[in-house]
């Protein structure tokens, strides 16, 4: 008669204890990272916008230098239409986080050179009347103005000026983006 062996578990299989505590401790690292990444996608989008608007910017200024005539930069609507000064867009907000549009001038026509969509995660506060540079210098109408760029629904997570971006414009329409909010020393 052979003696009966004892079946041992297969190597490397992990039993369900195991398995259930490796599940938990995933599920507290979640739980917990979770904040930080909200935290990081919101800073990515006040960055994103800061930096278009910039580009924006510059992109006007350069225009008004090429084509020798009056480029606009105006907050639309979701149809591309100039807002009034403090008029909001159709999500009832009144700053440039409806989304702006470049317009050149000539001869009494506008026409559209480029646009960028809303964006209500972020909120832009700044000048609530038309950016126009001008030729043949490309200086902007006005004088010094900036823009604050910042979370819409700031949370614990996102507070502070490492969470804010303000654009500065010079009256010769030269910008530059500086962290902190604008009121902040910088």
């Amino acid at each position: 008669m052979k003696p009966h062996a004892i079946a041992s578990p297969p190597c490397g299989a992990f039993t369900l204890v195991e398995t259930l505590v490796v599940l938990a401790l995933l599920a507290v690292i979640l739980v917990m990272a979770t904040p930080s990444f909200v935290a990081w996608r919101v800073r990515d989008q006040v960055d994103a916008r800061a930096k278009a608007l910039v580009s924006t910017l510059a992109y006007a200024r350069s225009e008004a230098l090429r084509r020798g005539a009056r480029v606009t930069v105006c907050r639309t609507d979701a149809a591309r239409h100039c807002l009034p000064a403090g008029q909001p867009c159709g999500n009832a907000i009144s700053d440039w986080s409806c989304g702006w549009a470049v317009l050149a001038e000539r001869g009494g026509a506008s026409t559209l050179l480029r646009a960028h969509g809303s964006l209500a995660a972020v909120s832009i506060v700044g000048v609530q009347t038309n950016l126009t540079f001008t030729p043949p210098a490309g200086q902007l109408i006005g004088t010094f103005r900036s823009f604050e760029i910042a979370p819409r629904t700031p949370s614990k997570a996102t507070q502070g000026d490492k969470w804010r971006r303000c654009i500065r414009i010079a009256a010769g329409g030269r910008t530059r983006i500086v962290e902190g909010a604008c009121g902040a020393a910088s």
